[in-house]
C-alpha cells in the first residue's frame, strides 16, 4: 500500500503543473511564435538592417558634402604703414563650402551597388536562419509528442499488467499457480510503473526543450495539428500534393534536387555573395584610376579695423586631380586578393550545391525508409494486440504460462512505441525534405496566410 501511495504521489508531482491551465499550442502556432521570439532570428534580422545602413553610408559617397566654417582672430597689436592697416587688431572670417571627390572608375558606384546586393543577400541569409530554426521547433514539437504518446503506452501497460497480477493472485488463490508466477507479475508490473514515472518526467524535460526554442514562458501542452493524419500514413499522392511540384509530373530525386537548386536560401545567398566579389574586383582595380575632386567656396571676412585694400567677400571653385603612382604594391595586392575572395566564393557555391543534393537524397531515402517502416509496424502492433489477447485467454485456461504472457506483452509495449515514434519521424522527415529542398518557409507562411 504504501508503495502505491508513493508511486501515485511522484505520478501526480509530475503531472500536476501540465493538466491545469495549460495553453495549448499546434505545430503552426509554435512556428508563428518562434518566428516572432527567436533570438537567433532577431540577431539575423539585425544584420539586414546593418546592411541597410551600409547602403546609406554607400549613398553618402555619392553625394557632395555641404560644410559651414568660421574663425575669429585677435592679434596681441594692431600694425600700420605708411597709414594703411596691415594687422586689424581682430579679424572674423566664415563662409561655406562644398566638396565632391569621385574616382574615375566609378568606384564609388560601384560600392553602392554592392551594398544593394549585400541586402539581397541577407535576406536569403535570413530566410535560411528561419528554415533551420523552424525545423528545430518541429523537431522539439514531435519529441513532446512522443513522449506524451510514450506516457499513454506506459500507462496502458501498467494497467494491463495491473489486470494480469490480479489475475495471478486470484489463480494462486485457488492453486492453479505456484507463487513465483504472481512474483514475475509484480516484478513487471513495477518495472512498467517505473516506466510510468520515467516517461512523465521525459514529458516535462521535452517541454522545457520546445519552451526554451520557441520563448514560451508560460506552462503549455501541445496539441497535433491534424490529428486524423496521425492514424494513417499519407499516400503518394498526398505527399504529392503537399510538395506542390509544379514543374515534375512525378516526385522524383532528379526533380527535388533541381527545386533544391533553384529554391534554397542558401544557395540564392551564395550565388548573390558570388557577385558581389566580382563587384569587389572591380572596385579594387579602380584604385589605378585617378581622383578627381571638386570643391566650391563662398567665404567673408569682417577685419576691425578694416582695411580699404583687403577683399572681404570671395566665392571661388577650384578642381583637384591626384594620381599616385607608386604606393609600394598597395593596389596590387588589394586587387589578388579580391580575386582570390572570388575564387573562394566559386568554390563555396560549387561544394554548397553538393552539399544540398547529397542532403535532399539523404532526405528523400529517409521518406521512403519511414514510408516502408511505418506500414510494417502498423501490421506488427496488429498481429501483437492479437497475440497478446489470444495468450491472455490461453492462460486464463491454463494453456499458457506467465513467461508467455509478459513476451506478448513486452513484443506489443515494444512495437507500439516504435510506431509512435515512426509516426512522427515520418511527419518530421517530411519537413526535413521542404527544408532540404527549399521550401519549409514558405509552406509555413502560406498556411499562417490562409489561416
Amino acid at each position: 500500500m504504501i508503495k502505491k501511495l508513493t508511486y501515485l504521489s511522484c505520478l501526480l508531482l509530475i503531472l500536476i503543473p501540465y493538466a491545469v491551465f495549460a495553453m495549448e499550442y499546434s505545430l503552426d502556432e509554435l512556428f508563428s511564435l518562434a518566428l516572432e521570439r527567436s533570438e537567433i532570428i532577431k540577431i539575423a534580422e539585425e544584420d539586414l538592417y546593418i546592411s541597410e545602413l551600409e547602403k546609406d553610408k554607400a549613398l553618402a559617397a555619392l553625394l557632395p558634402t555641404l560644410s559651414a566654417f568660421g574663425t575669429h582672430t585677435r592679434y596681441t597689436e594692431e600694425k600700420q604703414k605708411v597709414g594703411f592697416t596691415i594687422q586689424p587688431e581682430t579679424s572674423n572670417t566664415w563662409g561655406v563650402r562644398m566638396d565632391q571627390s569621385f574616382s574615375l572608375s566609378g568606384k564609388e558606384l560601384t560600392g553602392y551597388k554592392i551594398t544593394r546586393e549585400a541586402i539581397v543577400k541577407n535576406i536569403f541569409d535570413l530566410n535560411a536562419v528561419k528554415e533551420e530554426y523552424l525545423l528545430t521547433v518541429a523537431s522539439a514539437y514531435y519529441d513532446v509528442l512522443k513522449s506524451k504518446k510514450a506516457l499513454e503506452i506506459a500507462s496502458t501497460n501498467v494497467e494491463r499488467l495491473t489486470k494480469h497480477r490480479d489475475a495471478a493472485s486470484i489463480r494462486l488463490k485457488v492453486g492453479e499457480v505456484t507463487k513465483t508466477v504472481l512474483l514475475r507479475a509484480e516484478a513487471e508490473l513495477a518495472g512498467a510503473q517505473s516506466d510510468l514515472i520515467k516517461a512523465a518526467n521525459n514529458i516535462r524535460l521535452a517541454k522545457t526543450s520546445l519552451a526554451r526554442i520557441v520563448g514560451i514562458s508560460e506552462v503549455f501542452d501541445v496539441k497535433e495539428s491534424q490529428p486524423g493524419n496521425n492514424s494513417e500514413m499519407p499516400g503518394q499522392e498526398q505527399i504529392i500534393f503537399d510538395f506542390l511540384i509544379q514543374d515534375c509530373q512525378l516526385l522524383t530525386l532528379d526533380c527535388l534536387k533541381e527545386i533544391a537548386l533553384t529554391k534554397r536560401a542558401e544557395i540564392k545567398a551564395l550565388t548573390i555573395q558570388k557577385k558581389i566579389t566580382e563587384k569587389k574586383v572591380k572596385y579594387a582595380k579602380g584604385s589605378y584610376w585617378p581622383t578627381l575632386s571638386v570643391e566650391g567656396v563662398y567665404s567673408k571676412k569682417e577685419d576691425n579695423p578694416a582695411s580699404s585694400f583687403e577683399i572681404n567677400e570671395r566665392i571661388y571653385g577650384g578642381l583637384r586631380f591626384d594620381f599616385p603612382f607608386f604606393e609600394g604594391g598597395l593596389r596590387r595586392a588589394e586587387v589578388r586578393e579580391a580575386k582570390a575572395k572570388l575564387r573562394q566564393a566559386q568554390y563555396s557555391l560549387l561544394d554548397l550545391k553538393n552539399s544540398v543534393a547529397v542532403e535532399v537524397e539523404n532526405s528523400y531515402l529517409n521518406l521512403i525508409t519511414e514510408s516502408g517502416i511505418l506500414t510494417k509496424l502498423q501490421a506488427e502492433v496488429e498481429y501483437a494486440i492479437d497475440n497478446f489477447n489470444a495468450v491472455s485467454k490461453q492462460f486464463e485456461h491454463g494453456l499458457a504460462n506467465s513467461v508467455d504472457i509478459m513476451d506478448a506483452n513486452t513484443l506489443l509495449v515494444t512495437a507500439e512505441r516504435e510506431l509512435a515514434n515512426a509516426r512522427y519521424n515520418y511527419q518530421l522527415v517530411i519537413l526535413n525534405l521542404k527544408r532540404s529542398i527549399g521550401t519549409l518557409l514558405k509552406t509555413v507562411i502560406s498556411q499562417q496566410l490562409s489561416e
